[in-house]
């Protein structure tokens, strides 16, 4: 009997883990995609990573610094039913006017989709100013894409109080994931991450000083084409093209960046 119902819970498991995976990539394929974002799938690969973070749609998510809403628009729906989306951002009535702009962009495009994005929620999420964007202990996981550059300028006091605030937001057992353009190993990082370009050791540092445990890395965004070295920084390769028509090619054949991909864990 026990062998029964053990058998019986295994195959439960693997069943509703199947619907997670189809849902997830029903989130991915479904017609509220802007077809631009769609088209980065190859370089973004948003299941792979998805999947490698362990998500799951019963999950309350951050998603930090959403920006354009690329992840957004995945993440919206995968989590609508049953469970919910804190998309942790600038801040509308903000003493800064471009984070105001920025955020009336994001709400904007929110508005354009309500039966898709009517359910997520909006926590503020403004380096260095105000973390607020989930009670403490809430998140199962946190979510940030090529951000950490944008972070580093603000120094070592916002640094500590920004990676304590996702720590705190975190279950006991919660994830912080990471995407972030990544420097080659052996060259040294700029105190102002002015190329866009991290290195993963000090990635991984700044995690751990918050308390976090490095649970896993991979080579999902891996791009081994991609040397770091362009003028104008990671901005020079697609999709943004800093330079413009200069070495266009060149910037196209290496294609977007190459990226951590890394794992932590709330103990």
């Amino acid at each position: 009997m026990k062998r029964l119902l053990l058998a019986s819970a295994l195959l439960c498991g693997m069943a509703g883990t199947a619907q997670a995976d189809d849902a997830l990539k029903a989130a991915i394929s479904g017609d509220n995609r802007t077809p631009a974002n769609a088209l980065r799938d190859g370089a973004r690969h948003p299941y792979e990573t998805l999947s490698f973070f362990g998500i799951k749609p019963t999950m309350t998510v951050v998603e930090l610094a959403p920006g354009g809403g690329w992840y957004t628009e995945i993440l919206a729906p995968y989590l609508r039913e049953r469970g919910k989306l804190i998309a942790a951002g600038n801040e509308l009535a903000s003493p800064n006017a471009d984070a105001r702009r920025g955020a009336e962009r994001f709400m904007t495009r929110l508005n354009a989709r309500p039966t898709v994005f009517n359910k997520v929620q909006l926590g503020v999420f403004e380096p260095p100013r105000k973390y607020e964007f989930a009670p403490a202990g809430s998140a199962d996981m946190v979510l940030t894409f090529r951000n950490i550059h944008n972070w580093i300028p603000s120094g070592p006091d916002n640094l500590k109080a920004l990676f304590a605030s996702v720590y705190t937001s975190l279950k006991p057992g919660g994830v912080f994931g990471v995407v972030e353009h990544r420097l080659p190993a052996g060259q040294t990082q700029d105190a102002q991450a002015s190329t866009g370009y991290m290195s993963e050791r000090y990635v991984i540092g700044l995690a751990e000083a918050a308390g976090f445990k490095l649970a896993a890395k991979s080579e999902i965004n891996a791009n081994p084409k991609d040397k770091a070295d362009h003028k104008s920084g990671v901005w020079a390769l697609p999709p943004t093209y800093a330079n413009k028509d200069e070495d266009r090619a060149k910037y196209t054949a290496i294609g977007e960046s190459d990226r951590m991909t890394l794992k932590f864990v709330k103990p």
